[in-house]
């Protein structure tokens, strides 16, 4: 067996003669246990509301979207929607129309977004699983709103004789009078809700009735939604799909559609991951003191060890070895008890954030390669400049 090694697990099992090195000893282990689970802790939380905020854009944006490289709106021709047909992989597309309107209902107005879409929009996003009540009729005469919306503007669903009025400005320039508007009833067949600042932006109409409020032909669009088969390559599948559109596009993602909600989630996982870690850090000074303490108590142990051969360097490594066994230890066993409080949030959802909603928790693998691995490069350093304090002078003092 390795001498080290050996030794330094005899040092760990065995208790020191001085009762105040074994309760620095305990302490300092205790601290790494419960710096490890409680940064794992976090990580797990951290994960759990950045895949919770995230759901929004999986159920309202679609795996792939063109928009206009330029402007508001771009033609979409009858060439290029067969073209997109041909295209293997690619499972279904829909068509919109968006633009910013005024809304009225009985003397209260909001300004929103009226949405145009086709019937194909249901099979490239999950938005129609959202509704509160109603349903998603979408037609000539109906549409859908948001929770907040209605909240706002008074609304009820299939409201025939207090209809809402969409009014949206004619294309043009010149003064802005009530000829300048055109308007649009539209009766409120169901309301959905996602999240508070969608739930007041969008209202959902049919693309001709969009189309012909905003005066707009029948090839002009907004933004193609494309649903894509995960069987086939995703770069490919973008790459031939813009070969079709050509150059008056820009295809995005669904991370690239929420670019800021994933820098503002990635930027707050990491402050949260170097805050702890900095806690950590002043942790491990213990093992640094931990160690040092066990040196002055083993002294003779040294003199003893040097006079039958072990060099400076192998008396180092034992202390070097000691460390890191501990802070590993520690670390495991902490990432342990993390994992048990995580699996029964998962399965028992103890700790709620309304009655009905569980804190939201992941547990990632990647969180446990992290979690140990920062425990341990600590360690290293923490053991590394403990055992240097172990020198010649001090041996044969």
């Amino acid at each position: 067996m390795n001498f080290p090694l050996y030794i330094a697990k005899r040092y760990i099992r065995s208790k020191s003669s001085q009762n105040a090195v074994n309760v620095i000893n305990m302490i300092t282990f205790m601290v790494i246990v419960i710096g490890s689970a409680a940064l794992f802790v976090v990580l797990s939380g951290f994960s759990g509301l950045k895949s919770f905020s995230l759901s929004f854009s999986t159920t309202f944006d679609p795996d792939l979207k063109a928009l206009p490289a330029t402007g508001k709106f771009f033609s979409f021709s009858n060439e290029q929607e067969v073209r997109l047909k041909q295209l293997q992989g690619l499972t279904h597309y829909s068509k919109e129309l968006e633009e910013k309107v005024y809304l009225k209902h009985q003397g209260k107005s909001h300004i929103a977004f009226i949405k145009g879409v086709d019937s194909n929009y249901n099979q490239v996003t999950g938005v129609d699983s959202t509704l509160l009540y109603g349903s998603w009729e979408i037609n000539e005469q109906q549409g859908v709103a948001g929770i907040g919306i209605a909240n706002m503007l008074g609304l009820t669903i299939n409201q025939f004789q207090n209809p809402l009025v969409v009014l949206a400005l004619k294309p043009g320039k010149g003064a802005l009078t009530p000829k300048a508007l055109k308007t649009k009833p539209l009766i409120i067949s169901g309301v959905y809700a996602i999240e508070e600042n969608l739930d007041k932006k969008y209202v959902f109409a049919a693309l001709p009735v969009v189309q012909e409020l905003l005066e707009k032909d029948s090839a002009e669009v907004s933004g193609l939604n494309f649903r894509l088969d995960p069987n086939y390559d995703f770069d490919a599948l973008r790459s031939k799909i813009k070969s079709v559109l050509g150059d008056g596009v820009i295809l995005k993602d669904r991370q690239e559609l929420n670019s800021t909600l994933h820098r503002m989630l990635n930027t707050e996982n990491l402050a949260t991951y170097l805050i702890f870690t900095l806690v950590l850090i002043i942790a491990l000074f213990n093992v640094v003191g931990a160690i040092i303490m066990m040196i002055l108590d083993k002294q003779q142990n040294l003199k003893t060890l040097f006079s039958l051969g072990a060099t400076v360097r192998k008396l180092r490594r034992i202390y070097f070895v000691q460390g890191i066994l501990v802070t590993a230890a520690g670390g495991l066993i902490g990432v342990g008890l993390a994992s048990l409080l995580i699996w029964s949030q998962l399965f028992f959802g103890w700790l709620k954030i309304t009655p009905s909603l569980p804190y939201p928790v992941e547990y990632q693998l990647a969180n446990v390669a992290l979690v140990l691995g920062t425990i341990i490069v600590l360690g290293v350093i923490a053991s590394n400049i403990a055992s240097s304090r172990i020198t010649k002078k001090l041996i044969t003092h």
